[in-house]
């Protein structure tokens, strides 16, 4: 489906949701130190979320032959997104990123944070904050009648600067009644082209860059998706809902 307006009702059950993601997203920034383990991260979400009263979107996402296993991906280094939680056990100078759905009142929303784990490279460092800029360069184009080219356009354009590799295989999109709604939102793009979006409406805005190339592959899981050459990667989303003259992120803390 194509992401639709929101009601006022909608957006207000959207925006509590969004309050209990930053929470998560918090808690995750607080313990993602060396010596705890991916899993013991999803199981303090898991925990939290419950407290909050909300629903892991993630778990299960996918159907009953192949769902995610987890509330939360965990994608650590070269791991771009949809990491399955495990044993593995954070190190100093890893880079961990945090993608989390929650549904709460019958709406969706869905946020990523990519983090350094202690002592980080400044390169890796600089991934992740140009990462992140590139997320709100992409937000800061909303307004109604803005165009899906427009909003890849400003993610590419600062990518492009700290020549990273732009995942081209894995995309933003409208959420809000599910967690992926159409359009497809890529990274890249041309202005002024694509679907018009319109005041009231709600997508996901998730750069995701690489130190090398934009290639990927999948784990034999079927979920987890890593760069191609082994090089680190970054993710960042905000779930945004969009007004007349500018936006609402949804999702921040």
């Amino acid at each position: 489906m194509y992401t639709k307006v929101k009601t006022a009702t909608e957006i207000e059950g959207m925006r509590e949701s969004g309050k209990m993601l930053a929470t998560i997203h918090g808690l995750m920034r607080k313990l993602a130190v060396p010596g705890i383990s991916e899993k013991e991260l999803a199981d303090a979400a898991a925990r939290e979320l419950k407290a909050l009263g909300g629903h892991p979107t993630f778990k299960g996402y996918g159907g009953p032959s192949n769902g995610f296993p987890d509330v939360i991906c965990i994608s650590t280094n070269d791991v771009v997104v949809h990491g399955i939680p495990g044993s593995y056990i954070l190190q100093d100078g890893d880079n961990v990123s945090f993608d989390f759905g929650v549904t709460y009142r019958g709406m969706v929303t869905d946020s990523a944070i990519t983090v350094g784990v202690g002592e980080v490279e400044s390169q890796i460092q600089q991934l992740i904050s140009d990462t992140e800029k590139s997320m709100m360069a992409g937000i800061e184009t909303l307004h109604n009648g803005v165009r899906v080219g427009d909003i890849g356009a400003a993610v590419e354009r600062v990518l492009n600067t700290g020549g990273y590799g732009i995942v081209h295989d894995l995309v933003g999109h409208g959420t809000g009644h599910q967690l992926h709604e159409s359009p497809d939102i890529p990274n890249y793009g041309k202005a002024g082209t694509g679907f018009q979006f319109e005041s009231g409406m709600t997508i996901a805005i998730e750069p995701m860059a690489n130190l090398g190339t934009e290639k990927v592959v999948m784990d034999s899981d079927g979920w987890t998706i890593r760069t191609a050459d082994g090089k680190r990667s970054a993710h960042w989303e905000h779930t945004v809902l969009i007004t007349n003259e500018s936006y609402e992120i949804i999702t921040k803390a």
